[in-house]
């Protein structure tokens, strides 16, 4: 590129990529890459988020790419007249009126930037969930991810702490070692999937699925499973798979001896006792550690390998909390020390 010479039009949108599945702090520059494009083309660049802005006006990001086009179009980058694109569409055939459209809303987004950031962000105040609307949500979400008796279960301890910002911190961790993505959650996640995709588009469509079963596992990279490709009738051993939640953690679960699975189960035991010795006995010294306690779970993401390093992590973390509880709390423990 020619500082002054080079222009460009930007879809701003982010999404994640494969990299988060093998590393759990992965993130997006999105920050820095701005601040290069903007210091390489100054004022022949235009950036907007294309994606979310074809979902707005027409329902769908694919069109995202036409809006691009437009855009640059506009701004004298596309060498072409209009009506020569117009045609070149035309003669495509492929959704006509929408793709038109959608060149002529990237060229009005090219001129008219601050009006697309207000369609993108209207103003409308949300009110803040409370602690206790995000606390029935994740209770809710724990009877639809196995039954009543482990949402009474979770309420159970949560209710049992004062303290709001404790309190919290129990909430989050709590479900999270509750909640784990075994087999049958996936089940229930892509057969709800599936039924929110059959209500949104008509027409016939397919679905392919892209995973790693035990049964089938194949190391790939770096010695991590690989996944393989399904066809629809995956979707439909989804749904039947999800209908068996009943059996998960039971003797007859039949994925349950795996090592990640005796894992998470472990992490359950381990976390309800860990609360039932530091919850009755929290004082101000050692509050700030109760809570960085209640919440470690919250740092063992990921799955598979991934999940299993971050669990060795955690536990090195959660011996040096507990430590400090113990002694009273670190100023305590550093004048014994």
């Amino acid at each position: 590129t020619r500082t002054g010479r080079t222009g460009a039009v930007v879809n701003s949108h982010e999404i994640i990529t494969g990299d988060f599945t093998r590393n759990t702090e992965f993130f997006l520059p999105a920050d820095r890459l701005r601040m290069q494009l903007e210091a390489r083309l100054q004022d022949r660049l235009a950036m907007f988020d294309a994606s979310d802005l074809a979902k707005v006006t027409l329902g769908d990001s694919i069109f995202s790419n036409m809006m691009i086009l437009g855009a640059a179009w506009q701004r004298g980058l596309i060498p072409l007249s209009h009506d020569s694109i117009a045609e070149a569409v035309r003669l495509n055939g492929a959704a006509v009126d929408k793709n038109l459209r959608a060149f002529e809303i990237g060229r009005w987004a090219a001129l008219h930037g601050d009006e697309a950031d207000r369609l993108l962000h209207p103003k409308v105040v949300e009110k803040p969930k409370s602690l206790d609307e995000k606390f029935a949500f994740r209770a809710d979400h724990l009877t639809a991810y196995q039954n009543r008796k482990l949402a009474r279960r979770y309420r159970q301890l949560v209710d049992s702490v004062q303290d709001p910002a404790l309190k919290e911190a129990v909430a989050k961790g709590y479900h999270k070692v509750l909640a784990y993505k075994d087999e049958y959650e996936v089940g229930r996640l892509h057969r709800a999937t599936r039924d929110k995709a059959r209500a949104e588009f008509g027409g016939d469509f397919k679905l392919t699925y892209h995973l790693a079963p035990p049964v089938f596992e194949k190391k790939g990279p770096e010695g991590r499973p690989g996944k393989r490709q399904f066809g629809e009738w995956m979707g439909g051993a989804m749904s039947f798979l999800a209908r068996f939640k009943a059996l998960r953690g039971t003797a007859l679960d039949p994925f349950g001896r795996t090592e990640e699975r005796r894992m998470e189960r472990a992490l359950i035991a381990q976390y309800e006792a860990d609360m039932a010795e530091v919850l009755p006995h929290v004082t101000d010294a050692t509050r700030d550690a109760a809570i960085a306690l209640a919440e470690l779970p919250l740092s063992i993401r990921g799955f598979g390998p991934v999940k299993m390093a971050n669990a060795e992590k955690a536990e090195k973390t959660r011996e040096g909390l507990l430590a400090t509880i113990r002694s009273g709390g670190p100023g305590v423990r550093q004048a014994a020390e």
